[in-house]
């Protein structure tokens, strides 16, 4: 209870009745020490010092540790697990170097959070940050889209277009997706990464350009370098400093922390007053197997959307197990009969209640009930 009030208060326990079991117990629970009675009074305030010094190391670490959080940026990455807390190491690191960084991870763990943290921390942070998802575009038109045309260059090409390198100068350039680039585009991209110049589409004329590259993919392109996919001397070029981004069931700790900040957020875009979830929520949204960030937070949206309370319980999360028989169905239907079974189950039968909870009026349950054939 104590570790629950302040988890970095030092608790001595006092016993008459002690065992060796007792002892390791405790110390597993938290407790700095644990003393049997009776004991010896000068044990005891060599104990209570060294408890006093535990606690203001602890607080003084406490307080750099937030006086660095606020040199840093890190804006939407939220977490405190040890596996986050590493890669928030690795941006302090990187950020004020003028090195390529890889990051890497499964999509949807927030790769593109992890690049504009860097160049919010790096002597670039005054100057632009582009995207480029590659995986966006055709050939042709990444090529024009990285690099820019000239008028006439191609089919559609009716005006010169500055490409995406030129409106980096001076700051930073983020190629998402980077493995799906065509072999033809990394080389031209490769020769910016060394010369630091390229030639529009259509163009002779060749454009110096000063701009960070940073990276990210969620293949293994080791992988693609072997089967000739990618280019081992760019795969090199780019990978000068990698951040490997775990997905969220790796960090499951961090769950609570991510679902209160997409509360916050929500309730600011949707113009609702959600405090929580409920303990049982939270257990359900630990225990789900997430493919990635992304999808807890659309969770929490649709949560919110459809919260008529200030606490949203698991009843709220039903959508996602008929999302799951959905695709194993793959009819609207069986999902839209389970869901009325669902809520007449949850209102005792009452028809009424069971129209509210769905949205939808009384004469449209009373349709869809003799539709489905439902008899409760």
């Amino acid at each position: 209870k104590i570790k629950e009030y302040d988890p970095n208060l030092p608790v001595i326990m006092m016993s008459a009745y002690g065992s060796i079991a007792e002892a390791v117990e405790a110390m597993k629970l938290g407790a700095l020490d644990y003393l049997i009675k009776p004991f010896d009074i000068e044990e005891l305030k060599i104990i209570v010092k060294r408890a006093i010094k535990q606690y203001e190391l602890k607080v003084e670490n406490i307080y750099y540790r937030e006086e660095e959080e606020k040199r840093f940026n890190f804006e939407e990455i939220i977490g405190k697990s040890n596996s986050i807390n590493r890669v928030l190491e690795m941006i302090k690191n990187v950020a004020s170097t003028p090195a390529t960084v890889l990051i890497t991870g499964e999509s949807g763990t927030g790769k593109e959070l992890i690049a504009r943290a860097i160049h919010k921390n790096s002597l670039r942070k005054d100057g632009p940050f582009v995207v480029v998802n590659c995986a966006a575009f055709s050939l042709n038109l990444l090529e024009s889209e990285l690099f820019g045309h000239e008028k006439g260059a191609f089919t559609g090409a009716i005006s010169r277009r500055i490409g995406r390198f030129e409106m980096a100068d001076g700051g930073t350039i983020f190629l998402d997706e980077i493995g799906e680039m065509d072999l033809s585009i990394q080389t031209k991209l490769l020769r910016v990464l060394q010369e630091k110049e390229f030639e529009r589409v259509g163009s002779s004329k060749t454009i110096k350009v000063d701009a960070r590259i940073l990276t990210a993919t969620n293949k293994d392109l080791k992988r693609e370098v072997k089967e000739g996919r990618f280019r081992e001397d760019l795969f090199y070029r780019i990978n000068v400093f990698n951040i490997d981004v775990p997905p969220l069931r790796e960090r499951k700790e961090d769950i609570p922390l991510l679902v209160e900040h997409f509360i916050n957020k929500y309730n600011k875009i949707l113009n609702k007053r959600v405090k929580k979830v409920s303990a049982k929520a939270m257990d359900f949204l630990i225990d789900y197997n997430y493919p990635n960030i992304r999808e807890l937070e659309n969770i929490i949206e649709r949560s919110i959307i459809m919260a008529k309370d200030e606490i949203i319980d698991e009843n709220y999360f039903y959508f996602i197990e008929q999302e799951r028989k959905f695709e194993k169905k793959g009819t609207l239907k069986d999902v839209e009969k389970e869901l009325i079974i669902k809520y007449l189950i949850q209102n005792k039968g009452n028809r009424t209640k069971t129209a509210e909870s769905l949205g939808i009026s009384r004469r449209s349950l009373q349709n869809k009930i003799k539709e489905y054939q439902i008899n409760l």
